[in-house]
């Protein structure tokens, strides 16, 4: 949010900013430590911003936040400054991305599967088995495609910046080893709260539970579910391997995350301003993509020796999985059928 600075109230508000200076100081060192980092004669901050991140400290996308932040404030000398706050404390990703909307919290990272309920048209880039592989997946997004999707936010109060990796999400259970699709009768699934992944499980002949991310090891414990999904990096660093040593991978979700900003934030910027927070969004995304590649190969090594079974579907098989999802493209996404074509077809 913009500070202002009225003369009666100098002594104050510029305790503020030293503050809001030193927590910036403070996130540029966590996105790269062994850089000195910062301009070193910055002006008065003219915007103080928060950025809201509900990953860990250590995550890919919180470190690509940070990277962002750090960026912005070089490239502005201090001017811009951003606070970014990781780990969920300023709420889950709902309750922040309706702050976001009327300006309570100004930059957020946020997954598809929750954004999709301000803007329909992204259930389309979350449909199961939808890309071949993460190149297909980087062609759409970085692509004409990706930018018609990054124009589709009108009305929604939220401006989108950037597209963050998520990897490949895939199910674990503590019941038995999938290898078929009868495997997956009867098992109790954990998904997001999202019609689609409530309707994509159903379709995979198990019985979907939505429940809170933060709730699934202690479910996964008692035996109130028996199983999840998610990518290599959320699997190990929640524990999940450790109650639910059967992985398999399907990918049958890959769905990427938006850098997004306020509405009422982005329209106090300057355009040079919004120019160089698109561009430092860019950049700090690039970044985040190579962080998290190499952190899903760390996790996938940490839970191997860890001794979970890892499965990997045959050919003809993960078709069997494909195809009992495949109705599921015309219910959730009929008025964009020819989008879900053009992305079928890229890279062919």
């Amino acid at each position: 949010m913009r500070r202002g600075l009225p003369g009666v109230l100098m002594g104050v508000v510029m305790a503020v900013v030293l503050s809001g200076c030193i927590g910036s100081e403070q996130t540029v060192a966590k996105g790269d430590p062994d850089k000195n980092q910062g301009p070193t004669e910055a002006a008065t901050p003219e915007y103080v911003f928060t950025y809201a991140e509900n990953q860990a400290e250590d995550y890919p996308t919180t470190q690509g936040a940070y990277k962002f932040a750090e960026l912005i404030s070089q490239k502005t000398n201090g001017r811009i400054l951003i606070n970014v706050q990781a780990g969920g404390v300023l709420g889950d990703e709902k309750s922040v991305c309706e702050q976001l909307q009327f300006g309570g919290i100004d930059f957020m990272r946020m997954s598809l599967s929750p954004l999709a309920e301000f803007v329909p048209k992204l259930n389309v880039l979350q449909l199961p088995y939808l890309y071949r592989d993460a190149d297909h997946m980087w062609q759409v997004l970085d692509g004409a495609i990706g930018k018609d999707f990054m124009n589709s936010f009108e009305g929604s109060n939220l401006v989108p910046l950037s597209w963050y990796d998520a990897g490949a999400r895939n199910f674990y259970n503590s019941v038995r080893p999938i290898r078929r699709l009868e495997d997956m009768k009867g098992l109790k699934i954990r998904v997001q709260e999202s019609e689609m992944m409530i309707g994509m499980v159903e379709a995979l002949g198990a019985s979907p539970a939505p429940m809170s991310y933060a709730e699934v090891y202690s479910a996964l414990q008692t035996g109130a579910i028996n199983g999840a999904e998610n990518n290599w990096p959320s699997y190990e660093s929640t524990s999940h391997y450790e109650v639910a040593k059967f992985y398999t991978i399907d990918e049958h979700n890959r769905v990427p995350e938006l850098q997004l900003c306020s509405q009422p934030t982005w329209d106090k910027l300057s355009m040079a301003d919004q120019e160089t927070i698109k561009e430092c969004a860019l950049e700090s995304a690039e970044y985040e993509r190579m962080l998290w590649s190499e952190r899903e190969r760390k996790s996938e090594e940490k839970v191997r020796q860890a001794g979970c079974q890892i499965i990997e579907l045959s050919p003809g098989e993960k078709q069997k999985f494909q195809d009992a999802v495949k109705p599921m493209y015309e219910k959730y996404c009929s008025d964009y059928m020819d989008i879900v074509d053009a992305i079928i077809d890229t890279g062919k």
